[in-house]
């Protein structure tokens, strides 16, 4: 159930503005109510402007694109990239970051805060950051924003938007290495059912995971290699420490996707020893039909012949026809049954 002051968090106004915060001389930031935000982007245009004593300071907005007046309020209030702007409310089916005229722009995929690992519970992220500000924006709570939110809450110093972008992507990595360990212990559970030979919706739970897995990993795998581009040239403002701590991150982001990639081995193998074991079981079914057919041949074959009204049926005079027919289906079947198994022991 949602508390009212978990309510009050995702309460925005006409702008969608869901939070903003003030970094300055690296403590504690200072959330900023909706009203002031204008007047503080305008302070920091003009110390960005300026030089001013205040460059050490910068913002973090953090607003919901699923609002109306969003993309109207970013334009009115802020010098954004045209090529950002045209990048909102768009599907983002990979990850992207670039730099434009020294402006980082980046899309992400990441988990909603509600995730059951069901593939449809993904959503983007859009964020654009230079030196005074980092902007945010998304269409459904992010389970990463939110962690990197309650920091800052907390009480965590960020020194600049760089960092903030870091922690962010750690979050994003701790996020899916808990996906990946739950996946694992599920996957440990369906195999010790399976190698114990218990049935179980093993099966129908590996595909679902695996297809959770992939779809992560495909939305995911690009973001590496495009903080490693970024790097390579970075954004003026960038400082030498920002660099490497998202050199860093990305480098255990990397680990985390190699980690998911295993699992997703993994669980192809299991797979395929799931479907080996399934047709072993149905060859031997098989078999047994054709086993029982077979040995029902010698008796269908008889009763066929002895059922035909034609005259010259052998012993039909006799009083003990029916027992020698019974001797010699028995025997002939026999026969037919001692040759089954013994090519099957071969």
């Amino acid at each position: 159930m949602t508390t009212p002051a978990a309510a009050a968090d995702y309460q925005t106004d006409i702008s969608g503005l869901i939070c903003a915060f003030r970094f300055a001389d690296g403590g504690p930031a200072a959330e900023i109510a909706a009203p002031a935000v204008a007047g503080l982007l305008a302070r920091a245009a003009e110390a960005c402007a300026s030089d001013g004593d205040d460059e050490d300071a910068f913002l973090w907005l953090h607003l919901n694109l699923s609002q109306a007046g969003c993309v109207r309020w970013l334009q009115a209030h802020l010098d954004l990239p045209d090529t950002f702007i045209a990048m909102l409310g768009g599907h983002a089916h990979s990850t992207r970051i670039e730099q434009h005229e020294g402006t980082l722009v980046a899309v992400f995929n990441d988990v909603i805060f509600d995730f059951d690992r069901t593939p449809a519970q993904v959503s983007t992220l859009w964020a654009c950051a230079h030196r005074k500000l980092l902007v945010t924006l998304r269409r459904k709570p992010l389970r990463s924003l939110d962690r990197l939110r309650e920091h800052v809450r907390r009480g965590e110093p960020f020194g600049s938007p760089a960092e903030l972008l870091t922690h962010l992507m750690r979050d994003q990595a701790d996020l899916m290495m808990e996906i990946v360990r739950k996946a694992s212990v599920d996957v440990d559970d369906i195999e010790d059912h399976f190698l114990a030979a218990r049935g179980g919706p093993g099966r129908l739970d590996l595909a679902a995971t695996r297809r959770v897995l992939v779809r992560l990993q495909r939305m995911l795998a690009p973001e590496p290699g495009s903080v490693f581009r970024l790097l390579a040239r970075p954004p003026a403002w960038l400082r030498p420490r920002d660099v490497q701590e998202l050199r860093e991150s990305t480098e255990e982001f990397s680990v985390v996707l190699g980690d998911m990639a295993g699992l997703v081995e993994r669980i192809k193998l299991l797979q395929e020893e799931m479907t080996a074991r399934l047709d072993e079981q149905n060859n031997r079914t098989l078999f047994t039909l054709t086993l029982v057919t077979v040995l029902a041949l010698p008796i269908n074959i008889m009763a066929g012949l002895f059922g035909m009204n034609v005259g010259g049926i052998p012993l039909s005079a006799d009083h003990h026809g029916f027992w020698i027919i019974c001797v010699l289906v028995a025997a002939f079947t026999a026969v037919v049954a001692w040759l089954a198994f013994r090519r099957r022991r071969g």
